[in-house]
């Protein structure tokens, strides 16, 4: 299928600013915890395998995003 230049699926369902509340399910090589939106990787520094966490959209990349924890 044919896609015209710098269109490469979907939309990421998240955006920088936006809070969520995610599970994280598992660790990068870096030691960033990884979580879920909508199937749409998030990692979150500092965040450990089990957490549910309140994080907020830092950061928006074509396969990914990195976010942070909110302390309120």
């Amino acid at each position: 299928m044919y896609r015209p230049r710098g269109e490469r699926g979907p939309p990421a369902p998240v955006n920088v600013g936006e809070t969520h509340t995610v599970k994280i399910e598992g660790r990068g090589t870096g030691g960033d915890g990884i979580a879920r939106v909508q199937g749409f990787v998030v990692f979150v520094p500092g965040a450990n395998v089990g957490d549910e966490v309140k994080v907020r959209i830092k950061d928006v990349r074509r396969r990914f995003a990195i976010a942070d924890v909110v302390t309120e």
